[in-house]
């Protein structure tokens, strides 16, 4: 309960967004609420101290009860939601268990190594406007990174667009870098970046356009052949800053 909080005539208290929900009656004794404060209760729930709700994943700290809420949106040891993008998923955890998960649960491949070389094929390019390939987890330097690669509309143009996320918070991730390559032909395009943190959603750093963005047109030029078939082959390296 967090002010401001309310009191009927009779003293029965609610907080705000609850008077709100009962239409300003006393879910007790039915009378109408009114604006009355009980300035008693929000005195003593000033000095109250609580611990983090992430207590039992590792946060130990106390906190006062106004700030509580604050801290938990930002906890470093709140439950990471899972990376794998292309459906839905509800699983949260840390992530020894997220990684667990992402090779039990989604079949994901595993690699190990700070560097990669991925080929996508597609049999039928022109037939993609939004698909996601599976995602590829790599643990380099013993952390764990995903490697995206999907195809959207970007205003009304289809492109292709591959990038990293860290499995960790963003202070984490920005001790890493990583460059992503996909050329032929004499052409080439080089894309270097810091990885997202998986705090921030799959969605949100492909709309934000943080990575490697290759046109269809182009993508289907570095395929070769008869532009019939996507064939793009890319390789990439993650290396920590010191």
């Amino acid at each position: 309960m967090y002010p401001p909080i309310h009191q009927c005539p009779n003293g029965h208290t609610l907080c705000s967004n609850c008077k709100i929900e009962v239409h300003n009656l006393c879910p007790s004794c039915h009378h109408d609420l009114g604006n009355i404060r009980c300035l008693a209760l929000e005195k003593v729930a000033e000095s109250l101290e609580l611990p983090c709700r992430y207590q039992s994943l590792g946060c130990h700290d106390i906190f006062p009860y106004y700030t509580k809420l604050k801290h938990e949106q930002n906890c470093g040891f709140r439950p990471y939601n899972c990376p794998y993008a292309g459906s839905e998923c509800s699983v949260m955890g840390d992530i020894p268990t997220l990684v667990t998960h992402l090779k039990d649960d989604h079949k994901v491949d595993m690699h190990v190594g700070c560097t990669f070389n991925h080929r996508y094929v597609k049999a039928n390019p022109h037939e993609v406007e939004n698909a996601t390939w599976m995602l590829t987890v790599f643990n380099s330097f013993g952390r764990h990174f995903c490697l995206h690669f999907e195809a959207f509309q970007l205003g009304t143009a289809p492109v292709y667009m591959a990038f990293l996320r860290f499995m960790g918070d963003d202070n984490e991730a920005k001790k890493f870098s990583y460059s992503l390559e996909v050329g032929a032909n004499g052409r080439k395009l080089i894309w270097q970046g810091i990885p997202r943190s998986i705090r921030d959603s799959h969605r949100k750093v492909r709309d934000s356009l943080d990575g490697l963005i290759i046109q269809r047109n182009l993508a289907l030029y570095f395929s070769g052949g008869e532009r019939q078939e996507l064939k793009l082959r890319i390789t990439g390296r993650i290396w920590r800053e010191d």
